[in-house]
């Protein structure tokens, strides 16, 4: 990828920044595009002035033809991202989440892009009756949101074979790491585990606990997108990035409660609307097809991510100090 052009929507968020990262590493020249509903630009403050940044929608077909002009792959990122969000407010989901990835494969249809790599999620599997899910598995969206995700696979594999537009959707998993956000109603389980023992709150579990997931650590969720990117036999597939392994709330919080040095009672309440009560990935297929297996183990992935938010809390004291 070096001296390629790449394009990352969505860069300024929590993912998107860490892939902004990696493609920078390998020396492509990338364009982040992100409205900053969600995404900050503090995720980007050790890199800012190597990227190309345009604050603006997805939805914007104009700006996606500039930003897209001359690239070599788009990563698409950007969505509302949260399940709960998207069963208060489907019509604003659908609009970004459906209608912004259609703008997307569209720019890329129009500018030339080899290939776009687009994040889908395991809410496409529902209620699963089996695990682990495995990609031929019939989806089962129990939210507008993963409804939307899993209608953006379809538009990738139609995109691919109608229109010969190679796109790619990774189904990812519960994917946590640094700079994910813990400051919302709509948090992500560990970071909101994490900021609540590290503030000696009693962390909430929503339910009794027994729900399991399937945890990645986002350096290895960046992997497979680079992985994707350049793939010969990825073009058109649907593939998960996942662990494999099955972990239940109680227990991950045991995790977070040993790397955080603390050991704070649990309060417990009601399930959230449209979440599903187990979830676990088949890694099988991405490791055939691009090669990966998740390497970051979840007691190591914690303890990055603990080192993540201690160095965020430096940085961001020392642009205060400087009046920045």
């Amino acid at each position: 990828m070096k001296g390629d052009r790449v394009v990352v929507t969505g860069g300024a968020g929590f993912i998107g920044s860490h892939l902004a990262d990696a493609l920078l590493g390998r020396g492509a020249s990338v364009c982040v595009v992100d409205d900053l509903s969600s995404g900050r630009e503090e995720n980007l403050a050790a890199v800012r002035q190597e990227i190309d940044f345009v604050r603006g929608d997805v939805r914007d077909p104009e700006l996606l033809d500039r930003c897209f002009a001359g690239a070599r792959f788009v990563f698409h990122q950007a969505a509302v991202v949260s399940v709960a969000a998207s069963v208060e407010d489907p019509e604003r989901s659908a609009s970004v989440n459906l209608g912004g990835t259609l703008v997307v494969l569209q720019a890329a249809r129009r500018c030339g892009v080899e290939r776009v790599v687009f994040a889908a999620s395991a809410a496409a599997y529902g209620a699963a009756p089996r695990l682990p899910c495995r990609e031929e598995d019939p989806p089962d969206p129990r939210s507008p949101y993963a409804l939307e995700k899993v209608a953006g696979e379809y538009y990738c594999r139609l995109y691919t074979g109608l229109y010969g537009l190679p796109a790619v959707a990774l189904r990812y998993f519960n994917v946590y790491g640094p700079r994910q956000r813990p400051d919302s109603d709509y948090a992500s389980v560990i970071p909101a585990f994490v900021d609540a023992c590290l503030a000696g709150r009693n962390p909430v579990i929503y339910g009794d606990g027994g729900q399991t997931r399937d945890f990645v650590f986002v350096g290895d969720v960046v992997r497979a997108n680079l992985l994707a990117a350049t793939a010969p036999a990825a073009a058109g597939q649907v593939l998960n990035v996942a662990s494999g392994r099955q972990v239940s709330l109680v227990e991950l919080l045991a995790h977070v409660q040993a790397a955080c040095g603390t050991a704070l009672e649990a309060v417990h309440a009601a399930e959230r609307p449209g979440d599903v009560r187990h979830s676990c990935g088949d890694p099988g297929r991405a490791a055939e097809v691009l090669g990966f297996r998740a390497e970051v183990d979840l007691g190591e992935g914690l303890r990055r991510t603990l080192r993540g938010l201690a160095g965020a809390a430096a940085s961001r004291t020392a642009r205060m100090q400087a009046g920045i």
